[in-house]
């Protein structure tokens, strides 16, 4: 896929990871560009994902952004995060309700909503 299309057909899930860079900025957090993407770390999108997922998640990719907790913990989740980036370039605005229903489909039928996501299983490589 032609790169400005891809940045363009992922831009509604990009703007919103923007939203939570930017409050992550203005809370201390910090910025960076790696491998094409803007990665944020720090503020309160950090205390919001130790929060929510005690501790279990590193980093979320939202389009072309990864918010993270931490430096260290981008650079462990980094090339999964990518996988994520290169499934929003396929699915576009329908990422995100189509990772719900996976996720849904999965715990419905017994499994585990996250680890047994076809999302999450095409991103940890198995």
């Amino acid at each position: 896929m032609n790169r400005t299309l891809a940045i363009v057909w992922t831009s509604p899930n990009s703007l919103l990871g923007l939203a939570f860079g930017l409050l992550a900025l203005v809370t201390g957090g910090k910025a960076q560009v790696r491998r094409g993407v803007i990665e944020f770390h720090g503020g309160v999108p950090r205390w919001a994902l130790e929060r929510i997922t005690s501790g279990t998640i590193l980093a979320l990719t939202l389009g072309h952004t990864i918010i993270g907790v931490t430096p260290m913990a981008l650079d462990i989740a980094r090339d999964h995060e990518h996988v994520h980036v290169r499934q929003y370039e396929i699915w576009g605005p329908l990422f995100l309700p189509a990772y719900a229903w996976c996720s849904l489909l999965a715990w419905w039928t017994g499994h585990r909503a996250y680890r047994d996501n076809y999302f999450e299983r095409e991103a940890y490589g198995d």
